[in-house]
């Protein structure tokens, strides 16, 4: 584990999205809420927030930070048959959130795969990454469009 501890506290944030892709049927029983096991998007934002609080437990040598906030946001869109996912931390911390922001959209993406897999067994979980961060000694950074 790095040692942080001359490190001082800063604002940190980080933003990260992921999606899951799957078939018409899966989708639209998504986005009308008719799924056999509930309302996947409510799950998934409650798993990915409890997900992002855990990551020390999950991820080894993470430091356990003050996370102040996550925020998950999903973009259903029916025509592609895909659920983007974003997830945004923030802490006051001496290291930062990507980890979290990037484990609170992995969770949420695999609840939703979960809660969809009667429908489509075959839903695929794509292009987990950090989209943009901020804080700390090294600033803002910003994923160049690819």
């Amino acid at each position: 584990m790095i040692d942080i501890q001359g490190k001082p506290a800063t604002d940190r944030e980080a933003v990260a999205r992921g999606s899951v892709r799957m078939s018409r049927p899966a989708i639209e029983a998504l986005s009308s809420g008719k799924l056999p096991k509930g309302d996947a998007l409510a799950a998934a934002r409650l798993a990915g927030v409890l997900a992002a609080k855990r990551t020390p437990d999950l991820i080894p040598l993470c430091h356990p930070i003050p996370i102040s906030y996550v925020g998950i946001e999903f973009d259903v869109a029916v025509d592609r048959g895909e659920v983007g996912i974003e997830a945004t931390a923030r802490a006051h911390a001496p290291t930062g959130v990507e980890i979290e922001a990037l484990t609170a959209v992995a969770v949420a993406a695999l609840t939703i795969h979960d809660m969809c897999k009667m429908i489509d067994p075959a839903a695929e979980i794509a292009r987990i990454h950090v989209v943009r961060k901020s804080g700390g000694k090294s600033g803002a950074w910003e994923r160049p469009e690819s």
